[in-house]
């Protein structure tokens, strides 16, 4: 996961292993409230991100085909560790936990990890590798990847 340089709003490129584009994040400038369109390359649209205003905590909800798949919320009252949870309609509820200052962490499904985030330092742009376990829905764990990045950096812009 790739954000643009030079680029209005929160836009970035998901590329594959061989570095070539599969999916593009399109973030509205002018909204109230963060707003993503996650496309493929043909520009169909496979989910949509957005902020939840009126909420305790920073709380995004991803919606595909208009139904809603996700709410991932910061966990606000954790001892020394930030975590993130991610709540899907049904028993599969994914939890995010790690180093989020460093940008390593992993998504868990009941305490086994099905993906993993590393930021790549060497970049001119903030650059990430998602691994992500086969069998698990890669559209939503990019979707999660892009809601705690802005949930970070809208944190250290604070400080």
């Amino acid at each position: 996961m790739k954000e643009k340089w030079l680029s209005l709003g929160n836009d970035f490129t998901i590329c594959d292993e061989q570095k070539e584009p599969r999916y593009y994040v399109d973030g509205r400038v002018f909204s109230l409230g963060d707003k993503l369109s996650f496309q493929d390359m043909s520009g169909r649209e496979l989910a949509f991100i957005r902020q939840r205003l009126l909420a305790w905590g920073p709380t995004y909800e991803v919606t595909a085909d208009g139904k809603q798949v996700a709410t991932v919320r910061k966990k606000l009252f954790t001892l020394f560790r930030c975590k993130f949870s991610v709540d899907v309609p049904g028993p599969d509820d994914l939890e995010a936990k790690g180093n989020f200052f460093e940008h390593e962490y992993e998504f868990e499904l009941h305490g086994k990890t099905v993906a993993a985030v590393s930021k790549k330092w060497i970049a001119l742009t903030d650059s990430y590798v998602i691994d992500v376990t086969p069998g698990t829905n890669d559209v939503l764990i990019l979707c999660c990847a892009v809601v705690i990045d802005l949930i970070c950096h809208e944190e250290r812009h604070k400080h």
